[in-house]
């Protein structure tokens, strides 16, 4: 004998209704993850019980698929040019009221419009402001930081450069050493012969001052005449005569 056709309508025994939701219910959440797993399905059910308990499964999350299920809808109703008025309405309200709580962040960061906040709000923006206050400090170290480093490296390359420099001041010192000593000794050499052809200038011009003597012999050659036209002296000439006597 089969089983006779039940009616749908609101039980009226607790009992028995809340048997018959808890099995139900089970039963609606094991299809609904069946279907997100057979057919790649986003799916998502809420459940309230008449006491007002939640029960729920969403495949990726609640959140997700409510959404994506708001998104759907104000897309389907844009159709019309009602529904876009009040949907643009609706955006324009929304980032109203953001920029309105932005502003009022910001004064109150700026220490105004405090009279309104409670021990707990002010003690919140004591924290932020803190917060902020250090993250400013970590930046400006971090900069300074930054900025040290760059004048050591710019300084130890200068370092470096002096160094170079002194070295090659110190070659080029040596080198005029060298050549200062180079040229004093030929300042020398040369002051030496100088000094000798002074002495043999001075002997020959003895020897024919003294030449009047007839003791001592005076030894002439003949030379390869000069261009120059002079006339001989009458000193030489008596010596040749008397050496040829």
């Amino acid at each position: 004998m089969g089983r006779g056709k039940i009616v749908i309508r609101r039980i009226d025994n607790s009992t028995s209704r809340q048997v018959t939701f808890s099995k139900r219910r089970n039963g609606l959440l094991k299809k609904a993850k069946e279907l997100a797993i057979l057919c790649d399905a986003e799916v998502g059910v809420m459940i309230f019980s008449s006491t007002g308990k939640l029960y729920d499964f969403a495949s990726t999350s609640m959140r997700s698929v409510i959404d994506r299920y708001n998104k759907t809808k104000e897309e389907h109703q844009l159709g019309s040019p009602t529904s876009e008025i009040k949907f643009w309405q609706r955006e324009a309200a929304i980032l109203s009221q953001q920029l309105q709580n932005l502003q009022e962040n910001h004064r109150q960061m700026m220490g105004e419009e405090l009279s309104g906040l409670s021990v707990k709000d002010l003690q919140n923006l004591e924290s932020q402001l803190e917060m902020s206050i250090r993250g400013v400090r970590m930046k400006k170290d971090q900069i300074l930081m930054d900025e040290i480093q760059e004048l050591n490296r710019k300084g130890n390359l200068i370092h470096q450069e002096n160094v170079e420099l002194y070295k090659k001041v110190n070659l080029i010192r040596q080198e005029n050493m060298e050549l200062y000593k180079k040229k004093s000794f030929a300042s020398q050499v040369y002051g030496m012969r100088d000094v000798n052809d002074a002495n043999k200038d001075s002997l020959l011009t003895n020897g024919l001052g003294n030449g009047e003597d007839s003791h001592v012999p005076v030894h002439l050659q003949l030379s390869q005449p000069q261009q120059q036209n002079y006339e001989i002296p009458e000193r030489a000439t008596k010596l040749g005569r008397l050496q040829l006597h």
